[in-house]
């Protein structure tokens, strides 16, 4: 709620408290401790992704994707070309140890208005449910927030993607309400889910992802003491 009005007395937002428009993502590697968030190289990449995908025997990761399952190594190496070829999704590569595990992307950048979504996430079976994946994303709402000054990041699944829900949750996003018949893939209705970070709710989230993931709170075997949530602060509705 606001307490401004304006010369009619009506209640109007607050003033704009950044410049506007933000830059664009650029094209750059993002180092964590533990996973590395970079630019995708179907070249370098295509590979060792459709091996690690294929680990997924059932196809699974795909079924909320509008994409996928792949034939074939070719299929899959020529849908990565094409993704890498466009600004708009800006696609990135998770890696870990050096492998690439997993898919991430900025997309409907909106500059003028600082707005940009997470999208198009697809992990193989090895780094789901790791630390690695949620320092990813840590590293790509850094990149946003602080790197770049955006004042909203979104994040949008199919209503019925339970795994993504929680998923966006556990990270902090905070459900705005469903889109109902909102698009449609593979043959389906999607009604969606819509999540989203401001840029007042990131300095919490920041001390709360740096907190989890320090050293300290793994133990040798590389399980978490504490879970992710225990680090943020309580948030008023």
């Amino acid at each position: 709620m606001t307490d401004r009005v304006n010369h009619l007395g009506q209640p109007v937002g607050p003033p704009l408290d950044v410049a506007l428009p933000r830059p664009r993502p650029p094209r750059a590697p993002m180092e964590g401790r533990l996973a590395r968030v970079v630019p995708l190289d179907p070249a370098a990449h295509g590979d060792a992704l459709f091996d690690a995908f294929a680990e997924d025997a059932e196809g699974r990761l795909w079924t909320y994707l509008g994409v996928g399952p792949f034939a074939s190594r070719a299929e899959f190496c020529g849908w990565l070309a094409r993704q890498a070829a466009g600004e708009d999704p800006l696609v990135h590569v998770i890696l870990l140890d050096g492998r690439p595990l997993g898919l991430a992307s900025f997309m409907r950048i909106d500059p003028g208005n600082g707005v940009i979504e997470v999208g198009q996430i697809a992990y193989a079976p090895a780094l789901q449910r790791t630390a690695a994946a949620t320092e990813a994303m840590a590293l790509m709402m850094a990149r946003v927030f602080d790197e770049l000054g955006y004042r909203r990041y979104e994040w949008k699944c199919d209503a019925l993607n339970a795994p993504s829900r929680v998923a966006a949750e556990r990270l902090g996003f905070r459900y705005e309400g469903t889109f109902r018949k909102a698009t449609h893939y593979k043959g389906r209705s999607r009604d969606t889910a819509w999540f989203s970070v401001i840029d007042e709710e990131w300095p919490n989230l920041s001390a709360a992802f740096a907190a989890y993931l320090a050293p300290d709170n793994f133990d040798a075997a590389g399980r978490q003491r504490r879970p992710l949530a225990a680090f943020r602060q309580v948030r008023s509705s």
